[in-house]
């Protein structure tokens, strides 16, 4: 039978970037995992093997690490701006980039002296301890003439011990889920925005502000919402993203209910007062959703699990 070759892509996945800047005796630190895949005129390595119009795999590895040199890390999404806009438009046959990062978050470790030689300092300049919260993610795709940036976090767990109800739902012969009027409320955040960034170097948003005050705004609405289900919860922290940044058109959540199940204590004579609970970590009910600002089109992934 007949065949085609369809869409296709390479490039070169997971290249563990640490790019350290010295300010005098102060250190910064990024620490990015940057994955490049690249698209285009590539019919010929794959229909006769040739590789005319393949740059290696290794090429854009060291492309990463010669570009976090050159132009530094600023940002994840400044440095994948950098990386994206090299490939298109300084290789022919390359038609569209595509770029994601991982970073990993460091902060300093407090001096246990602010009196020793670290003086006029309760933190050690140069020592870090990686954060345990979240790992903050981006992907920026630009195919010469467009760009899109999504930018997010994964991992990022959460709780309300209370301020949480479930009742009143669908109830059939299977159902045994007795209803709750006080419960825990906890979750793991999976979360991606889009910017409605296109090209217009004046209009680039701070990517870091951004990322901080997004983050904020997500936890507060999860912290401050009185919670009658995860989904309602869901949709209020979209919306306070998209209310408050104007910069970002589009959120996307994935949340898997962290269920806590009180434990029945009556066998051993005690009364368990919404005290004592079973944390279960599988199976769990997974809440996904979509929130717009009023008249954009969705443009985010609903599989989000490889961005």
């Amino acid at each position: 039978m007949p065949t085609i070759l369809g869409q296709n892509q390479y490039g070169k996945a997971e290249n563990r970037v640490v790019r350290i800047t010295r300010d005098g005796d102060t250190h910064h630190i990024k620490d990015l995992n940057v994955s490049v895949a690249l698209s285009g005129d590539m019919s010929d390595v794959h229909l006769s093997g040739s590789n005319a119009n393949c740059l290696p795999t290794d090429t854009t590895k060291n492309t990463v690490y010669a570009f976090a040199k050159e132009y530094g890390i600023e940002s994840a999404e400044q440095f994948g701006i950098h990386l994206a806009r090299h490939f298109v438009t300084s290789q022919e046959p390359i038609h569209r980039a595509r770029i994601r990062i991982e970073e990993y978050a460091w902060e300093r470790i407090e001096a246990s002296d602010a009196n020793s030689k670290f003086i006029g300092s309760d933190e050690v300049k140069h020592s870090f301890v990686r954060k345990g919260q979240e790992t903050r993610v981006t992907q920026i795709t630009y195919d010469g003439s467009s760009w899109q940036v999504i930018s997010g976090l994964k991992d990022l767990i959460v709780m309300n011990s209370t301020n949480s109800e479930f009742w009143g739902y669908v109830k059939d012969k299977y159902t045994t889920l007795q209803e709750a009027y006080d419960r825990i409320l906890a979750t793991q955040v999976s979360g991606r925005w889009r910017f409605n960034w296109t090209d217009d170097e004046q209009r680039m948003p701070n990517w870091e502000k951004s990322y901080e005050q997004v983050k904020r705004h997500m936890l507060q609405a999860f912290a401050e919402t009185y919670s009658l289900s995860l989904q309602q919860t869901l949709y209020q922290m979209g919306s306070r993203i998209i209310n408050s940044r104007n910069e970002i058109d589009e959120v996307r959540f994935s949340l898997p209910n962290k269920h806590h199940f009180l434990v029945d204590l009556e066998p051993f004579g005690l009364k368990n007062d919404n005290e004592v609970y079973y944390a279960a970590d599988r199976p769990y009910g997974l809440i996904e959703a979509t929130i717009l600002r009023d008249g954009v089109e969705p443009q985010i992934p609903v599989d989000m699990t490889n961005l």
